[in-house]
C-alpha cells in the first residue's frame, strides 16, 4: 500500500495487511506519518515536557466537579 505523509508529503510502501495499513483503509480519521517526522516530533514534545511548562491534557480525567 502506497502513503503520503501528512507534514512532508513524502511517499512510502507499507505492507497491505500491516496494522497500520488496516486502520488507514477502514479509519479515514487516521494518517500517516514517516518515520522522520514522527521522531522530529516526539524530539521536540520531550524537550517541552523537560521544560515543566508544557502540560498534556488527557481526557480520561473525571469530570465530577463540573
Amino acid at each position: 500500500m502506497r502513503v503520503k505523509c501528512v507534514l512532508c508529503e513524502q511517499m512510502d510502501t507499507i505492507d497491505d495487511e500491516s496494522l497500520l495499513a488496516k486502520r488507514l483503509r477502514n479509519r479515514p480519521i487516521h494518517t500517516y506519518m514517516c518515520e522522520q517526522c514522527h521522531e522530529r516530533i516526539a524530539e521536540k514534545t520531550k524537550a517541552r515536557l523537560a521544560t515543566g511548562k508544557f502540560r498534556i491534557y488527557r481526557s480520561s480525567e473525571s469530570h465530577d466537579e463540573w
